[in-house]
């Protein structure tokens, strides 16, 4: 098992811009633990992830007992310990799965495949649609406050929203768009898109958060 650079913090395996990462960091933030970041470069995946996650993917987090490979888990495993903002209330379990699951096979394929991109942006907007609703009715997808069911899920639909933007800024969804606008200029999207230089093996990591 491998050890955390400095005793005190877990390692986290992260990719600035990818999704799964994002509402990781987003967890980790919220929950104050510090941890020391590796940002990999996926073309060149670092040797000491791929001994913790033969799997290779971001987010991991590795713990002094554990490795935690999917980015669900991290953010769980961090409010288990310390959820100061009240994240776990408001969870939405099912809307989560829809994120990870027929939401996301929507977006990849939007984004991937031009053959069912127009087929698969439907599908997904469809399930924007019942967002929007909800947004309506009360400030946040975990109610009165920003909670897990947001943090799971912005950072999919904004990865949506940036296929084309042109295009999702047409659609009726004002509630939708209002959301994910307001998080992107809060100080809590900044934190966690803090650019960190591709992590060396066998050199120190950063601390993330960074220091105050």
């Amino acid at each position: 098992m491998e050890t955390t650079p400095h005793s005190a913090q877990p390692v986290l395996y992260s990719f600035r811009r990818c999704p799964y990462a994002m509402r990781a960091r987003l967890a980790l933030v919220s929950a104050g633990i510090t941890v020391a970041l590796r940002e990999v470069v996926l073309r060149d995946k670092p040797a000491a992830l791929l001994a913790v996650s033969p799997k290779a993917t971001v987010p991991v987090l590795v713990l002094p007992a554990q490795v935690i490979e999917e980015s669900y888990d991290i953010m769980l495993w961090a409010l288990a310990r310390h959820d100061p903002e009240g994240w776990l209330q408001g969870r939405d379990d099912p809307l989560i799965t829809r994120i990870d699951g027929p939401f996301k096979s929507a977006l990849d394929r939007y984004k991937y495949n031009k053959d069912d991109a127009d087929a698969a942006r439907e599908q997904a907007a469809d399930f924007l649609v019942q967002l929007d609703k909800t947004l309506a009715t009360q400030p946040f997808l975990s109610g009165q406050i920003f909670g897990l069911s947001d943090a799971a899920s912005i950072t999919f639909v904004r990865q949506f929203a940036h296929v084309d933007i042109t295009w999702f800024n047409t659609k009726p969804w004002p509630h939708l768009r209002a959301w994910l606008e307001n998080f992107l200029a809060s100080a809590r999207f900044q934190a966690i898109m803090q650019k960190y230089p591709k992590w060396q093996e066998n050199t120190p990591a950063p601390l993330f958060p960074e220091p105050k």
